[in-house]
């Protein structure tokens, strides 16, 4: 199951982490085995847990991890006192047994070295700072995903103004040619109403003569 939990911690979560990873260093485990079994224990990745104690919790604890360092040096005293004894032991039973009981020893898991949880903290700082970095990518997409729809509505806005000035210029139009029509016709009737055919009479010598209009007279 994926671990997604985003929720802030909570004073018990600190003081479950801080136990764990007093114990841990108690014990002579790593700190990355610390924060990975906290991370099970809160449904939460090793990562979270390594930033927050490194970041918030660690230094309220300075006392406290001295005192756990110590307490594992003296248990590695210890251990290797009691190694020192079983190999005395050893040395005094057969030599078949003393070999088993070296490859029992060898058998031992060693533990994690520096370098090693160097190179965790590491790779957690890198983490962090990519975490922010795509945050801060993602602010900065959105700002001009924004300033876009800004600039579309914008054009949006000026097309249909522009739309409408060019129906009022088409519609003003349209009136202009039906009065440049009417005034043509208008004119055309007149010149058809003053125009009159002239009139013609034969006199007594049986020639054509024009009758004067009445207008004229």
């Amino acid at each position: 199951m994926v671990k997604v939990r985003q929720d802030a911690w909570s004073h018990e979560d600190d003081l479950l982490l801080a136990e764990t990873v007093l114990r841990h260093i108690r014990e002579g485990s790593t700190q990355l085995n610390a924060f990975e079994e906290v991370g099970d224990q809160l449904n939460r990745t090793s990562a979270a847990c390594g930033f927050r104690w490194n970041a918030e919790v660690r230094e309220k604890y300075e006392n406290a991890i001295d005192l756990a360092k110590r307490q594992r040096k003296e248990k590695k005293r210890a251990q290797a006192v009691s190694a020192t004894n079983t190999k005395q032991t050893v040395a005094a039973i057969p030599h078949r047994t003393a070999v088993t009981n070296n490859d029992v020893q060898k058998s031992e898991t060693p533990e994690l070295s520096m370098d090693t949880v160097i190179q965790y903290l590491t790779k957690l700082k890198k983490d962090y700072h990519a975490s922010n970095q795509s945050k801060v990518s993602l602010e900065q997409t959105e700002k001009e995903n924004q300033m876009l729809r800004d600039h579309v509505e914008e054009l949006e806005n000026k097309l249909a103004e522009t739309e409408k000035q060019f129906a009022a210029v088409q519609e003003d139009y349209q009136v202009f040619m039906q009065i440049m029509d009417r005034a043509r016709k208008m004119t055309v009737l007149e010149d058809q109403g003053s125009f009159t055919s002239p009139s013609f009479k034969m006199d007594k010598n049986g020639n054509l003569q024009q009758v004067a209009n009445s207008s004229n007279n």
